[in-house]
């Protein structure tokens, strides 16, 4: 099945109220929703550090980059002081989705609550936490933070979305928060199916982020480059024909092509002005020491290739690589010396 979009609300489909949202997680992600949202709807920001929220009330939330915006909006770490809320984004790293789940358990239980996470799995998680209609979503922008308070827009591409396949929302209400967040000046597209749009960026995230994190390099040239027996690009394409092999398998016909998703990654960072260079968040987190969301990325896939019969070894490599890199540092050893 394919997928299509944007797709417009059905002439005369009444459209749900959302004037109230919550984006839990105030990473970069997080931090680009709630700030541009900020100019179409009330946000309130849910926090992990109380002196993140404080910061975020006194001195709003600005964005540079791609958009220059300086945000007034409301933010916590304490998940009792939220109001009643029409819609919430679920914008933290995967391996955050349970906690935030648990801090919106009980609250709000008619609002939509859209995930946007890498991988697979989060869908499942807030089915279990509460009855909200669910939409699925993922994301090729990207930005840096520089401080609680300010957030480099570096990438604006769209956020694709639609009603989840655990608990769907309806298709007026992607299509709906697809045209807010339009409205709001970032780029996104609803769709009917969103599973061919998911699996897409699963299987680019797959190959992406696992080799950027055990090689340490950006995704730059080195990922499309064949030439040699020994280039970087022969172990990418055949990571990414394992993980078509598998979303044929589920009966899903992709949306992108992951590997000419890869190509024009690479081109788009070679023709950025300035020094632009897209650093994976999988080599980010080994960098910073911290755990990764290889399982909800590379382990879904192989999770997937295991219960349909589909041969996998090439991400399962990657996937017990990179466990065993996370538990050279999480064990006491520095990410330097993981690396070495």
């Amino acid at each position: 099945m394919t997928a299509t979009g944007p797709r417009a609300p059905a002439a005369g489909a009444l459209e749900p109220t959302l004037e109230r949202i919550v984006v839990v997680g105030a990473g970069a992600i997080g931090s680009l929703y709630a700030a541009h949202l900020a100019s179409v709807a009330e946000v309130w920001v849910l926090t992990r550090r109380p002196d993140h929220a404080e910061a975020l009330c006194a001195k709003g939330l600005s964005v540079s980059g791609k958009s220059s915006i300086d945000a007034v909006l409301h933010a916590t770490s304490d998940p009792s002081e939220l109001p009643h809320f029409d819609a919430a984004i679920v914008a933290t790293k995967a391996n955050e989705v349970a906690a935030a789940a648990e801090a919106l358990r009980g609250r709000s239980e008619g609002a939509v609550v859209m995930t946007c996470q890498n991988g697979l799995g989060a869908d499942e998680i807030l089915a279990d936490a509460g009855p909200w209609p669910l939409l699925s979503a993922v994301t090729f922008m990207s930005g840096t933070k520089h401080d609680d308070c300010l957030v480099e827009y570096e990438l604006d591409a769209p956020t694709w979305l639609g009603p989840s396949a655990v608990r769907p929302a309806t298709q007026s209400t992607a299509a709906h928060v697809a045209t807010l967040l339009r409205r709001a000046g970032l780029r996104a597209e609803a769709f009917d199916d969103v599973r061919p749009a998911l699996w897409s960026k699963l299987i680019f995230n797959a190959t992406v982020n696992a080799l950027s994190a055990l090689t340490g390099l950006p995704h730059d040239r080195h990922f499309r480059m064949e030439e040699q027996i020994t280039d970087l690009g022969h172990l990418a394409r055949a990571l990414v024909e394992e993980g078509r092999a598998v979303a044929g398998a589920a009966g899903v016909e992709l949306h992108e092509d992951p590997w000419e998703m890869n190509l024009e990654a690479v081109r788009r960072g070679e023709t950025a002005q300035g020094s632009y260079r897209h650093l994976p968040s999988m080599l980010a987190d080994v960098r910073a020491g911290r755990r990764t969301e290889v399982d909800f990325i590379t382990g879904a896939l192989v999770r997937e290739g295991h219960a349909r019969g589909v041969p996998v070894p090439l991400h399962l490599c990657l996937w017990r690589l990179v466990k065993a890199m996370e538990a050279s540092y999480l064990d006491g050893n520095s990410p330097q010396q993981a690396a070495s």
